[in-house]
């Protein structure tokens, strides 16, 4: 039986997991003492703080909606500001019912302090993690983020070249994702490195490229462009892969139209790119860019029966107008 058939958690299981996160995460960061950050605010209090200090001139209401606070709640937080000369209102000029909210300059320093608290209780609890726990955390903050809110604002996406450091991530989360979506082996991970490897010792900017996909300034996704050996005017498309807290934002799609951009302005004449016939996502992606399957071959690697796949796209044609599609797994595994 696969590991997608698996028979799936009960809702009570689900729900005692989600519940002993909140109680694990509200300890850790230390919201359940009478003062947030050992200062006189409340978490709510804090957070009603940091409303004022970032909307312009709001009303009660806008704040209200924006924490989904019960409004007599917040009539009562904001009237012991008022009193502790935190806060000034100033009656509106549309709304003759309505009052805006400022905070006065003790207002604005009580503010500061706690902006400052905060900050750098966030750094000291990153900089005690590695640099691949740190990206672990926050994309998975990111997942959580996404999947409760369900943001109507696009991502930020960002392409870029590799840095120092880039290669050896890339290597890690190849190996890491695909031993445990598919159960490949280290040969596979020998296999990305190798590749890695050989990019990096005849690394060619004129004709070659490693884009980074930044999502939201996290790392989110890769792929590579070489020169095929032994045919000059080809291009090799290789480890196409899009982070699982990336899928369904079309960055597989971008990465790939990205890459047969840079080849058409360099010359080339033809993609090729060699992947496994369980890789239907990517095949999705390829082929709305115009790629077309030329061969497969069944093999054995990475501890697995598979079917590879080759293939190619002809740049020699007019390009077509891109089309995106979301990655939902892992693509090209070469």
């Amino acid at each position: 039986m696969s590991k997608h058939s698996a028979k799936q958690p009960s809702l009570a299981l689900e729900a005692a997991a989600f519940r002993r996160f909140n109680r694990m995460y509200t300890r850790f960061i230390g919201v359940l003492g009478e003062g947030l950050l050992q200062t006189e605010f409340s978490l709510a209090e804090a957070r009603v703080l940091y409303e004022l200090a970032n909307q312009k001139q709001p009303v009660a209401k806008d704040i209200a909606q924006s924490l989904g606070m019960d409004p007599g709640y917040l009539s009562r937080i904001l009237v012991r500001f008022e009193n502790a000369r935190l806060l000034k209102r100033k009656p509106s000029t549309e709304d003759s019912r309505a009052t805006h909210l400022t905070l006065t300059k003790r207002g604005r320093e009580a503010f500061a302090k706690l902006d400052e608290l905060s900050e750098k209780q966030a750094k000291s609890i990153l900089k005690e993690l590695p640099l691949d726990g740190r990206a672990t955390l926050i994309a998975s903050m990111n997942s959580i983020e996404k999947t409760l809110t369900r943001s109507p604002d696009p991502p930020t996406i960002v392409l870029r070249p590799h840095r120092p450091g880039d290669i050896g991530w890339i290597i890690h989360r190849e190996g890491s994702i695909y031993a445990e979506e598919y159960g490949w082996d280290v040969t596979f991970e020998a296999l990305v490195a190798k590749i890695a490897s050989d990019f990096l010792t005849n690394f060619d900017p004129a004709r070659e490229r490693c884009w980074i996909a930044d999502l939201n300034g996290q790392p989110a996704g890769h792929i590579f462009l070489v020169r095929h050996p032994d045919q000059p005017t080809t291009a090799k498309l290789r480890l196409l892969l899009v982070e699982p807290s990336a899928r369904g934002t079309g960055l597989g799609s971008t990465l790939v139209n990205e890459c047969i951009q840079f080849a058409r302005s360099v010359g080339y004449r033809k993609i090729i790119l060699w992947t496994q016939a369980n890789l239907t996502a990517a095949h999705r992606i390829y082929e709305k860019s115009g790629f077309r399957l030329t061969h497969e071959e069944p093999h054995h690697s990475f501890g697995h029966d598979l079917i590879g796949q080759t293939w190619e796209l002809n740049l020699a044609t007019p390009a077509s107008s891109p089309r995106h599609a979301a990655s939902r797994q892992p693509s090209s595994p070469a």
